[in-house]
């Protein structure tokens, strides 16, 4: 009877059984090793590496070529030296080159308009509004009943002869005519806005539109109306940005001087 019982007690040590009759899922392994606390530091540790090695790897690559460029560039220009090949010309150069002559070439200074300074004097001077009452008598040109300023100076020799009238600065004549009080007039203008006038003169030799150079022969001093007193004269006049100058200024020395 005991036997009886102790068989309709309960196996105690059968396995258990899992509710509605369903299976136990076994336990995933990579669920065991996400679960360990090392997993995810270290694979943070293996991005890292990644990605240091993958721009380390950029930048060397990147220098390499930097320092092929620079070896091409060097040895460009060390075969250039070598074979005698020129560099390539600046297309401003000449243009630069150019306006430096010409800056060269119209840095003149004033030379007496007349042949031979020594011959002649400035018989009547410029009138400078700055002088003294003597020196604005002095530049007074009369003409009939008036009185006029004198913008230039009044050259002549001290025996009345004519004379060859030269171009006291290089530049082109921009005109010649004949006017009725002054006679026959040349113009020439210069470099740096200046400009040249010669009056009172005789047997013109030069035409509207010329290039005259320093030195040049342009006609011979003559007479004209407003100056008929000082006979066989020039009547020089100079002219800077449009306002006269005291042409006297200007020149160099010589022995002529004002009567």
């Amino acid at each position: 009877m005991n036997e009886q019982k102790n068989n309709n007690k309960p196996n105690q040590e059968e396995s258990p059984k899992n509710v509605m009759g369903e299976p136990v899922a076994p336990v995933s392994a990579w669920k065991k090793a996400l679960s360990k606390r090392w997993v995810y530091p270290a694979a943070y540790m293996v991005a890292a590496a990644l990605i240091l090695t993958l721009v380390w790897v950029y930048q060397d690559a990147s220098h390499k070529q930097a320092a092929e460029n620079t070896t091409a560039t060097v040895t460009d220009d060390v075969s250039s030296v070598e074979t005698g090949a020129e560099p390539a010309a600046d297309p401003q150069a000449g243009q630069k080159d150019e306006e430096a002559v010409e800056a060269t070439a119209v840095s003149e200074d004033f030379v007496w308009p007349v042949a031979d300074a020594t011959q002649v004097s400035i018989v009547k001077p410029f009138y400078d509004k700055d002088g003294s009452t003597e020196e604005h008598e002095a530049a007074l040109v009369q003409y009939k009943d008036e009185f006029l300023t004198n913008s230039g100076i009044d050259i002549a020799r001290s025996d009345n002869a004519a004379f060859e009238v030269q171009a006291a600065l290089g530049g082109k004549v921009t005109k010649v005519e004949q006017h009725a009080l002054n006679g026959y007039t040349v113009e020439v203008t210069n470099a740096n806005n200046l400009k040249t006038v010669y009056q009172s003169l005789a047997d013109v030799k030069v035409k509207q539109g010329d290039e005259v150079k320093q030195g040049q022969t342009i006609a011979s001093a003559g007479k004209n109306e407003i100056g008929k007193a000082l006979g066989n004269h020039l009547h020089f006049e100079v002219y800077e940005n449009g306002a006269p100058v005291n042409p006297a200024s200007l020149l160099p020395d010589s022995s002529a001087s004002n009567k």
